[in-house]
């Protein structure tokens, strides 16, 4: 997973500390009611598009970025379903990095050409009902805690 300058600039200082992070989620619907996911290779599970905001950059110009570099095309965002944060959106990563999100969650719909994994942070793409959710046991942390935070499961 690309790593933005200033968090890298950062992390020269505080190590594999605690860093507190402004991010987006973006939950692409489609007509029938079902979440695009995507099969995260780092982690070997399936989460929510988005990631951390970048300096200067507002959280839609995140969600639409963070959509175009995963998934290879553009939504169109048509409604914020919530923020959140709190413990059970911290993340340790593989490399010992620690991570406290604070996300914006966007819904979203699909505008661009046909989505696409990047072959790099996303492996695969699938939709899924909020019924598939509850039964996926392959479902991310972070994405677990996004979709109850938001009683879908």
């Amino acid at each position: 997973m690309p790593v933005a300058p200033h968090i890298a600039r950062l992390r020269t200082k505080v190590g594999h500390d605690l860093l507190l992070l402004p991010s987006v989620t973006v939950l692409p619907m489609d007509l029938e009611g079902r979440v695009l996911l995507v099969h995260q290779a780092e982690f070997h599970a399936w989460g929510t598009i988005g990631g951390a905001v970048d300096v200067d950059e507002s959280p839609a110009d995140a969600a639409h970025r963070e959509t175009a570099e995963e998934i290879g095309t553009d939504v169109e965002l048509t409604a914020i379903l919530g923020a959140v944060g709190g413990p059970d959106f911290r993340i340790t990563y593989p490399n010992g990095d620690q991570c406290a999100y604070v996300s914006t969650i966007f819904e979203a719909r699909i505008i661009g050409r046909p989505p696409q994994p990047d072959d790099d942070e996303v492996d695969a793409l699938r939709w899924f009902t909020r019924t598939q959710l509850l039964s996926e046991p392959a479902l991310g942390s972070f994405a677990t805690s996004t979709f109850r935070s938001l009683g879908w499961i």
